[in-house]
């Protein structure tokens, strides 16, 4: 039985994972991959990676000492999380149950995709998600945010700061009522499609222009230097959907201490209900996670 099991490899399972080694923890941490959202990123004409700060010398860092110790990372997906005597039984795919005293849930989201034609084929090349990581580099340029929802808005909010102009593609009438959505309609630079639709991402090398569908089957171009797809995120936490509480949006609740409501299991980034969906917010409570999870242990080891 290990002390700890670690589940997701992306920023806040990795910077969990190596907190609790460096406690000296009998530590195993099961992911399909490591890097997690760090794997996605944004290529702009013209544009250097070092111009976007993303915190990828930390996760790049952890994410080296997970690979040359193999004797604690186990690469397969995760099913369901379930009680075990004492412990826990973490039910990976290929099936069999890996047992600890504890586990740090960092699952993660997974992204709402368009299913459109040029989506797949631009996905990172000038398209892409998280406009409030990238929005520095859009100094006095145009951009589009496709989403219905609040996370559209905030997205665009981002931009406006910034960008020469923004459109936003898609958002409800409900959601415009709000504070930002009546801000965003009242700003010069911001132009609100409100009930369009995409159809298709259009572009060479790069994304270069979003095809639209009004609500009266009206179709458009909109010209963007980068565009967003901002819909809001789908938390990976049906593993534990039976043992801890979640939010409406099925978000895993913690509380300070990145402790949920089960004794022992411990949630960090962007599958619990902590705000900002941002690399290092999630690294923070990936190592606020393995403390917690390590003072939990105390008496144990």
């Amino acid at each position: 039985m290990y002390d700890l099991i670690v589940v997701g490899g992306g920023p806040a399972g990795l910077t969990a994972a190596i907190y609790a080694i460096r406690k000296r923890l009998n530590v195993l941490l099961v992911s399909k991959d490591l890097g997690g959202k760090t794997n996605f990123r944004l290529e702009l004409p013209g544009v250097e990676d070092y111009q976007v700060v993303r915190g990828l010398e930390i996760v790049g860092k952890f994410r080296a000492e997970l690979e040359y110790l193999d004797f604690a990372r186990h690469m397969e997906p995760v099913d369901r999380i379930s009680r075990h005597q004492d412990g826990f039984a973490v039910h990976a795919r290929r099936g069999g149950g890996l047992l600890a005293k504890a586990v740090v849930v960092a699952s993660g989201t997974t992204h709402q995709r368009l299913n459109v034609p040029g989506e797949k084929e631009l996905l990172m090349r000038g398209l892409c998600y998280s406009a409030i990581s990238y929005a520095p580099l859009f100094i006095d340029k145009t951009t589009a945010v496709i989403g219905d929802g609040d996370l559209a808005l905030r997205s665009a909010a981002e931009l406006s700061t910034v960008a020469e102009h923004v459109y936003v593609v898609g958002p409800r009438a409900g959601v415009l009522e709000s504070t930002l959505g009546r801000k965003l309609k009242e700003a010069e630079n911001v132009t609100i499609l409100e009930g369009y639709r995409v159809i298709e991402i259009l572009g060479e090398d790069y994304a270069e222009r979003v095809a639209v569908q009004g609500p009266e089957g009206q179709e458009a171009e909109v010209s963007a230097d980068g565009t967003f797809i901002e819909m809001a995120l789908i938390p990976n936490s049906d593993m534990v959907a039976e043992l801890v509480d979640l939010d409406t949006q099925g978000r895993i609740k913690v509380d300070g201490r990145n402790r949920t409501s089960v004794p022992g299991i411990f949630a960090a980034g962007d599958v619990t209900d902590t705000y900002a969906e941002q690399v290092l917010v999630a690294a923070g409570e990936g190592a606020k996670a393995a403390l917690s999870a390590y003072e939990y242990l105390l008496p144990t080891l």
